[in-house]
């Protein structure tokens, strides 16, 4: 995996401090908004999570200067979810391909994954359309009536 792989200020955080960084990063704090300081100490948050040489790297990367040469961090900035996230819109986009009627193998080439993958998801959707008992997937929403 790549910098040029992961969404957002992942990507960022990974050209800054490396991809293993980036990853633990969105493992502990996906999802959320933290605020990162301009110069970490020991005990902080961003220590614990990706180690000191790292969260270094990551102060440095987003230190700002202000008008009168102060240091400032950023702020409220939220980070993605990364490859979890990366995950469901594959597998996501497998799904809609094998609705489509696309087979098993060209789906798992459209979405990235493997055929393994894609042929348990058709067995998926077609369990669910034998429990539905109407031959479609079932519907995300029940009627009102």
């Amino acid at each position: 995996m790549t910098p040029e792989d992961l969404p957002g200020y992942l990507g960022e955080i990974a050209e800054a401090a490396g991809v293993d960084a980036a990853l633990a990063l969105a493992k502990a704090r996906g999802g959320t908004r933290i605020d990162i300081p301009a110069r970490v100490t020991e005990g902080h948050w961003l220590v614990e999570v990706v180690g000191r040489e790292a969260a270094d790297q990551i102060c440095d990367y987003f230190r700002t200067l202000s008008a009168e040469h102060r240091e400032a961090g950023v702020r409220h900035i939220v980070i993605p979810r990364g490859p979890v996230a990366i995950m469901k819109q594959a597998q996501k986009q497998l799904e809609q391909e094998l609705l489509a009627g696309a087979s098993p193998r060209a789906a798992a080439r459209a979405a990235g994954l493997s055929e393994r993958t894609a042929f348990r998801a058709q067995k998926r959707l077609r369990d669910k359309r034998k429990k539905n008992g109407t031959g479609e997937p079932e519907a995300k929403q029940l009627s009102l009536f």
